[in-house]
């Protein structure tokens, strides 16, 4: 059996979880987070339990939406996390919808003014640093966070290439076909030593950026994320299993670099 390590940023609290499939995540979040079958996607309409998530588009709801992106806690309450091949030409025109669902915005359209990416990936496009952290203008006064809520930033620990089960996350994307988000979970397991690795269906073009979040309360929103989809061929090579840069300190460096510039 393996076990993966979660540090919840800013609180120095580790979590070790493993053990029975599922038993960690439905003991912090109760079972109703994981309905249905692991692995087995299902489209989600009433998007208010997963409305830290949302679609990237480009110029606006007509523009067609590319990648999914989630609000991640700061102190400046206006950061977001996807992977960094769905911002590497920049921020320009692209704007982050919560919660979109079906042609509506209902917590508003928010611009992206700048995105923080790792030089590794900048310089290489080194898919161990397929993440980027980007930073969302205000909207009427209020900042995203203070809309939506956030998602906890966590690093995962050491990893063993023959992992079984390491601990159970819940994804949440959109699909660049779809006007609904498809959400799922199951185990995630190493895939390298640093790259994640789980089995979800229909994980198609658009989904890249999805956040991994562990702990999930469906009630408050809560929750951590430890992953997005990315990193080895930009999410994974078919749509039933998607991969993850692992988020050690490198992308917690990258993290505090984001939250430090957006204050």
């Amino acid at each position: 059996m393996a076990w993966l390590t979660v540090t919840v940023a800013g609180t120095g609290v580790v979590v070790a979880t493993g053990g029975t499939p599922f038993a960690a995540s439905e003991a912090a979040s109760g079972p109703g987070v994981f309905a249905g079958l692991p692995g087995v996607s299902n489209t989600v309409h009433a998007t208010a339990s997963v409305k830290q998530v949302g679609a990237l588009f480009d110029g606006g709801l007509s523009g067609g939406h590319f990648c999914t992106a989630s609000v991640v806690r700061s102190a400046g309450k206006n950061v977001v996390v996807t992977a960094a091949h769905c911002l590497s030409g920049g921020t320009d025109g692209t704007v982050f919808v919560p919660g979109y669902h079906d042609g509506e915005a209902p917590y508003g359209v928010w611009p992206l003014q700048g995105v923080t990416l790792a030089p590794g990936w900048t310089s290489g496009a080194d898919q161990d640093l397929d993440v980027a952290f980007a930073e969302v203008a205000p909207l009427h006064g209020r900042e995203v966070q203070d809309v939506v809520g956030g998602y906890t930033f966590g690093t995962s620990g050491s990893r063993d290439n023959d992992a079984a089960t390491a601990t159970t996350v819940r994804i949440t994307g959109y699909p660049s076909t779809a006007d609904a988000p498809l959400t799922c979970y199951n185990d995630v397991t190493a895939y390298s030593a640093d790259q994640l690795r789980i089995a979800c269906t229909d994980y198609t073009g658009g989904t890249s950026g999805s956040p991994w979040v562990t702990g999930l309360d469906p009630e408050s929103g809560t929750g951590t994320v430890i992953g997005v989809i990315g990193g080895y061929q930009e999410g994974g090579d078919t749509a039933d299993v998607s991969y993850s840069p692992a988020f050690d300190s490198a992308i917690g460096a990258l993290y505090e670099q984001a939250v430090k510039s957006s204050e």
